[in-house]
């Protein structure tokens, strides 16, 4: 049985989500969100059909720290 939210759960909520910090709040949701990554992301590019199939094998990105590779 699911339990109903009341006024107070959804102010918890949204306090919870603002004090978050900045990288989790600016995180991409989807994959349409990322920018700069057209190259292996746009649509019918191996990695995006391999996303959204589910089929994803182990992968190795390499290069600079702080560029996204997790």
């Amino acid at each position: 049985m699911k339990e109903l939210k009341t006024l107070f759960d959804h102010v918890r909520e949204k306090k919870l989500q603002q004090e978050q910090p900045l990288a989790a709040r600016m995180r991409p949701r989807t994959l349409e969100e990322y920018i700069g990554q057209e190259h292996i992301l746009a649509p019918g590019r191996l990695l995006r059909r391999a996303i959204q199939a589910d089929q994803l094998s182990s992968l190795i990105f390499y290069g600079p720290p702080g560029t996204g590779k997790t």
